[in-house]
C-alpha cells in the first residue's frame, strides 16, 4: 500500500474506485465497507483508494476535541491489512471544510480517475456538505461515475459505529467496544518512570504514556495482554485512575505484566483490553490494596486463560 498526504501530487495511471471517511478506529463496519470496495476494485482490474483525514474532521466542525481510537499510523496499519493500494491522510483545515463538492469530487476524477465511490448512505462531502447522495449521484450521471452505497454492519441489533465504540469505553464496557471493532481495544504508549511504589510492594506496574489525544477506557481494572516489541506478549492486569489509596493524583494508565521480570523504561507498550475486573475503589490500607490485586491477578488468569482455551 502507498500512503500519501496530498491529494493533488497523485495522478494514478489506473481507474479507480474510492472511499472517503475518517474511519477512526477501523472497525468491523469500516473493514466491511473498504474490504467490499477494495474486492471489487481489484476484480474490475482497478485500484482500490481510501481517502481519510487527520485530525477528525469532527474536531474542527463541531469545535471540541474527539477522542481518537486510533492514531494516523495504527489506522493505516489496519487499513492496509484490508487490501488497499493507496491511503490518502489529508490535513483538515477550515480551508479544506470550506471546499465546494464539486471541486473536491473534479480532484478526485483528476488525480485519482475515479470512476466508482463507495460510500455509506449517511454521507456527504464538501461544504457544509452540499455533497449529499442526490447531488453526488447526479454529478456521477454527468461525469461518468458511480455511487457505490454500503449499508451500515449490524452488531447485536444496532450499527456498528465509532460513537458507540467511544461511549462503549467510556462506560468502560470493553466487551461491546471488542465487538464492534473487531479486535481488542488497543492503547499504546510508551513506558514511563512513576513513584516505584509497585515495585516495593512487589506487583512492578509499566506507567503508560499515551498520545494525548488518545481515548482512555473508565477507570477501572481490566484483564488484558501487554505487547513489546523486544520482549513478546504478556498476560496483564491494567489499572487506569488517579490511585485513591495511595495519594489521588492524576490519572495514569500502569500495567502489571503477570509472571514478567525486566526492564519496561522508555519501550513501546501496546496494551490490549480484553475484560473488565472492577471500578476503582480506595482501600483502607495498603495491604489491603495488596490482598484486592492478588485477587485481580488471580480472576485475569482465570478469564484469560478461558478466552485462550476458546480458541
Amino acid at each position: 500500500m502507498e500512503l500519501t498526504h496530498d491529494l493533488e501530487s497523485l495522478n494514478l495511471s489506473t481507474p479507480s474506485h474510492v472511499t472517503i471517511g475518517a474511519f477512526d478506529g477501523v472497525h468491523r463496519g469500516h473493514q466491511h465497507l473498504i474490504g467490499a470496495m477494495a474486492r471489487a476494485a481489484h476484480e474490475a482490474g482497478r485500484a482500490a483508494v481510501v481517502l481519510t483525514f487527520d485530525p477528525h474532521p469532527g474536531a474542527l466542525l463541531g469545535r471540541s476535541p474527539v477522542a481518537a481510537l486510533t492514531t494516523p499510523e495504527e489506522r493505516a496499519a489496519l487499513i492496509a491489512d484490508l487490501g488497499v493500494d493507496q491511503l490518502i491522510i489529508l490535513r483538515f483545515t477550515p480551508t479544506m471544510a470550506g471546499t465546494p463538492a464539486i471541486r473536491f469530487v473534479h480532484l478526485l476524477r483528476r488525480h485519482l480517475q475515479m470512476v466508482e465511490l463507495w460510500v455509506g448512505p449517511d454521507f456527504a462531502l464538501g461544504h457544509r456538505r452540499e455533497g449529499n447522495m442526490p447531488f453526488l449521484r447526479r454529478l456521477g450521471e454527468q461525469e461518468g461515475f458511480v455511487v457505490r452505497v454500503v449499508e451500515p454492519l449490524q452488531w447485536r441489533g444496532d450499527v456498528v459505529s465509532s460513537t458507540r465504540i467511544r461511549a462503549a469505553l467510556t462506560a468502560g464496557d470493553v466487551e461491546e467496544a471488542n465487538g464492534c471493532l473487531g479486535r481488542p481495544y488497543r492503547l499504546t504508549g510508551q513506558v514511563v518512570r512513576g513513584r516505584g511504589l509497585g515495585r516495593r510492594l512487589g506487583i512492578p506496574t509499566a506507567n503508560l504514556a499515551p498520545p494525548p489525544e488518545r481515548l482512555i477506557p473508565a477507570n477501572g481494572v481490566y484483564a488484558g495482554y501487554a505487547h513489546i516489541q523486544q520482549a513478546g506478549s504478556w498476560p496483564a492486569v491494567v489499572n487506569i485512575g488517579v490511585r485513591p489509596t495511595i495519594a489521588p493524583d492524576h490519572l495514569t494508565v500502569e500495567a502489571h505484566l503477570l509472571d514478567f521480570d525486566g526492564d519496561l523504561y522508555d519501550q513501546t507498550l501496546a496494551l490490549d483490553f480484553i475484560a473488565r475486573l472492577r471500578d476503582e475503589q480506595p482501600f483502607p490500607s495498603l495491604n489491603a490494596l495488596v490482598e484486592q490485586i492478588q485477587r485481580d491477578i488471580a480472576q485475569a488468569r482465570e478469564i484469560l486463560l478461558s478466552l485462550a482455551l476458546l480458541k
